[in-house]
Protein backbone atom coordinates (compact mmCIF):
# COMPACT_ATOMS: atom_id res chain seq x y z
CA UNK A 1 0.00 0.00 0.00
CA UNK A 2 1.53 3.37 -0.91
CA UNK A 3 1.43 6.41 1.18
CA UNK A 4 -0.87 7.62 -0.57
CA UNK A 5 -3.31 4.80 -0.53
CA UNK A 6 -3.29 4.49 2.65
CA UNK A 7 -4.00 8.27 3.56
CA UNK A 8 -6.69 8.20 1.68
CA UNK A 9 -8.42 4.78 3.38
CA UNK A 10 -7.21 6.69 6.93
CA UNK A 11 -8.48 9.66 6.43
CA UNK A 12 -5.71 11.25 7.72
CA UNK A 13 -1.95 12.09 7.02
CA UNK A 14 0.48 9.58 7.63
CA UNK A 15 3.27 11.70 9.46
CA UNK A 16 5.52 8.55 9.72
CA UNK A 17 6.12 5.93 8.05
CA UNK A 18 9.32 3.20 7.57
CA UNK A 19 9.78 0.21 5.05
CA UNK A 20 10.96 -3.11 6.44
CA UNK A 21 11.75 -6.46 5.14
CA UNK A 22 9.14 -9.33 5.84
CA UNK A 23 11.54 -12.24 6.42
CA UNK A 24 9.92 -15.46 5.81
CA UNK A 25 7.43 -14.42 3.43
CA UNK A 26 7.44 -13.81 -0.89
CA UNK A 27 5.63 -11.47 -2.60
CA UNK A 28 3.69 -12.73 -5.95
CA UNK A 29 1.03 -12.17 -8.83
CA UNK A 30 -0.98 -14.78 -7.12
CA UNK A 31 -4.29 -12.50 -5.43
CA UNK A 32 -7.44 -13.32 -8.10
CA UNK A 33 -10.72 -11.18 -8.58
CA UNK A 34 -13.16 -11.85 -10.45
CA UNK A 35 -13.71 -8.89 -12.41
CA UNK A 36 -17.43 -9.93 -13.53
CA UNK A 37 -19.00 -10.94 -10.26
CA UNK A 38 -17.74 -8.67 -7.46
CA UNK A 39 -18.68 -5.04 -6.80
CA UNK A 40 -16.30 -3.79 -9.40
CA UNK A 41 -15.65 -4.33 -13.48
CA UNK A 42 -13.53 -2.86 -15.54
CA UNK A 43 -13.09 -3.07 -19.54
CA UNK A 44 -10.03 -2.48 -21.39
CA UNK A 45 -9.91 0.70 -22.32
CA UNK A 46 -9.48 0.32 -26.12
CA UNK A 47 -11.44 -2.81 -26.63
CA UNK A 48 -14.23 -2.50 -24.36
CA UNK A 49 -13.97 -6.36 -23.61
CA UNK A 50 -14.01 -7.52 -20.12
CA UNK A 51 -11.37 -9.55 -18.65
CA UNK A 52 -12.47 -12.44 -17.05
CA UNK A 53 -9.91 -11.82 -13.85
CA UNK A 54 -7.79 -9.37 -12.33
CA UNK A 55 -4.95 -10.39 -10.52
CA UNK A 56 -2.82 -7.95 -7.49
CA UNK A 57 -0.16 -8.89 -5.19
CA UNK A 58 0.38 -11.33 -2.48
CA UNK A 59 2.10 -12.45 0.26
CA UNK A 60 3.05 -16.21 0.83
CA UNK A 61 5.16 -17.53 3.53
CA UNK A 62 7.99 -19.40 2.22
CA UNK A 63 11.14 -21.11 4.53
CA UNK A 64 14.11 -19.08 3.78
CA UNK A 65 13.84 -16.18 1.95
CA UNK A 66 15.09 -12.18 2.88
CA UNK A 67 11.11 -11.16 1.96
CA UNK A 68 9.44 -8.33 -0.06
CA UNK A 69 10.33 -4.92 1.19
CA UNK A 70 6.91 -2.96 2.34
CA UNK A 71 5.98 0.10 4.26
CA UNK A 72 5.00 -0.05 7.88
CA UNK A 73 2.51 3.02 9.25
CA UNK A 74 1.49 2.87 12.89
CA UNK A 75 -2.44 3.47 12.88
CA UNK A 76 -4.95 2.50 15.44
CA UNK A 77 -7.35 -0.49 16.39
CA UNK A 78 -10.10 1.14 14.64
CA UNK A 79 -8.33 2.13 11.34
CA UNK A 80 -7.05 -1.17 11.62
CA UNK A 81 -10.73 -2.19 10.98
CA UNK A 82 -10.89 -0.05 8.36
CA UNK A 83 -8.42 -1.66 6.32
CA UNK A 84 -9.67 -4.56 6.97
CA UNK A 85 -12.98 -3.32 5.32
CA UNK A 86 -10.93 -2.11 2.37
CA UNK A 87 -8.89 -5.53 1.91
CA UNK A 88 -12.00 -7.51 1.16
CA UNK A 89 -9.69 -10.26 -0.49
CA UNK A 90 -7.45 -10.35 1.87
CA UNK A 91 -7.33 -11.46 5.27
CA UNK A 92 -5.45 -10.22 8.40
CA UNK A 93 -2.58 -11.89 9.14
CA UNK A 94 -0.01 -11.07 12.26
CA UNK A 95 3.89 -10.72 11.50
CA UNK A 96 5.12 -9.28 13.91
CA UNK A 97 8.22 -11.49 14.60
CA UNK A 98 9.20 -11.59 10.76
CA UNK A 99 9.89 -8.00 11.06
CA UNK A 100 12.73 -6.15 13.04
CA UNK A 101 10.53 -2.67 13.41
CA UNK A 102 10.06 -2.36 17.23
CA UNK A 103 6.49 -1.79 17.36
CA UNK A 104 4.66 -4.33 19.47
CA UNK A 105 2.28 -5.48 16.95
CA UNK A 106 2.85 -5.64 13.26
CA UNK A 107 0.38 -7.28 10.59
CA UNK A 108 -0.33 -7.78 7.27
CA UNK A 109 -2.36 -9.19 4.89
CA UNK A 110 -2.41 -12.38 2.51
CA UNK A 111 -5.19 -13.32 0.11
CA UNK A 112 -8.00 -15.35 1.28
CA UNK A 113 -8.21 -18.96 0.14
CA UNK A 114 -10.83 -17.75 -2.24
CA UNK A 115 -8.84 -15.46 -3.69
CA UNK A 116 -5.41 -16.81 -4.33
CA UNK A 117 -4.71 -18.38 -7.54
CA UNK A 118 -1.13 -19.96 -7.68
CA UNK A 119 -1.38 -19.71 -11.53
CA UNK A 120 -3.30 -17.06 -13.08
CA UNK A 121 -6.70 -18.28 -14.80
CA UNK A 122 -6.51 -17.67 -18.00
CA UNK A 123 -7.75 -14.58 -19.36
CA UNK A 124 -6.66 -12.61 -16.46
CA UNK A 125 -5.03 -9.42 -16.40
CA UNK A 126 -3.47 -6.96 -14.26
CA UNK A 127 -4.93 -3.96 -14.41
CA UNK A 128 -2.59 -0.90 -15.39
CA UNK A 129 -3.53 1.92 -13.26
CA UNK A 130 -3.42 -0.64 -10.21
CA UNK A 131 0.46 -1.67 -11.22
CA UNK A 132 0.90 2.42 -11.46
CA UNK A 133 0.33 3.21 -8.35
CA UNK A 134 2.08 0.24 -6.71
CA UNK A 135 5.17 0.85 -8.94
CA UNK A 136 4.85 5.03 -7.55
CA UNK A 137 4.22 4.07 -4.37
CA UNK A 138 7.59 1.88 -4.23
CA UNK A 139 9.36 4.49 -5.65
CA UNK A 140 8.53 6.94 -3.08
CA UNK A 141 9.66 4.67 -0.45
CA UNK A 142 13.57 6.23 -1.37
CA UNK A 143 16.28 5.08 -3.54
CA UNK A 144 15.83 1.61 -4.45
CA UNK A 145 12.51 0.52 -3.09
CA UNK A 146 10.99 0.57 -6.77
CA UNK A 147 14.10 -2.05 -7.87
CA UNK A 148 13.92 -3.97 -4.65
CA UNK A 149 10.32 -4.45 -5.05
CA UNK A 150 10.38 -5.62 -8.62
CA UNK A 151 13.35 -7.72 -7.51
CA UNK A 152 11.51 -9.47 -4.85
CA UNK A 153 8.20 -9.82 -7.28
CA UNK A 154 9.26 -11.09 -10.16
CA UNK A 155 7.39 -10.01 -13.77
CA UNK A 156 4.12 -9.59 -14.15
CA UNK A 157 2.55 -12.91 -15.38
CA UNK A 158 0.08 -11.75 -17.51
CA UNK A 159 -1.16 -8.51 -19.93
CA UNK A 160 -1.45 -5.74 -18.12
CA UNK A 161 -4.08 -3.36 -19.80
CA UNK A 162 -5.32 0.67 -19.54
CA UNK A 163 -9.44 -0.44 -18.12
CA UNK A 164 -12.14 1.78 -17.13
CA UNK A 165 -14.40 1.00 -14.88
CA UNK A 166 -17.82 -0.28 -15.91
CA UNK A 167 -19.83 -1.55 -12.70
CA UNK A 168 -19.12 0.21 -9.24
CA UNK A 169 -20.43 -1.20 -6.38
CA UNK A 170 -17.60 -0.09 -4.45
CA UNK A 171 -17.56 0.31 -0.32
CA UNK A 172 -16.71 3.91 0.22
CA UNK A 173 -12.81 4.16 1.04
CA UNK A 174 -11.42 1.17 -1.36
CA UNK A 175 -10.23 2.15 -4.33
CA UNK A 176 -11.54 3.12 -7.84
CA UNK A 177 -8.70 3.29 -10.16
CA UNK A 178 -7.66 -0.65 -10.21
Amino acid sequence: MSIPSAEATLGRPVEQAGTARLAGWRRRWSQVRDNRATEKTFAHAETGAVPSHCLGLNIQRVLDDDGPNGVLIEISEAELDRLDAREIRYGRVEVTDAVASGFERVVTFAAKPENFAPTPPAGAVVLAPYLRAVEAGFSALGPDQLELFRETTGPVPVEVIDAVLVRDEIPPGNPRDW
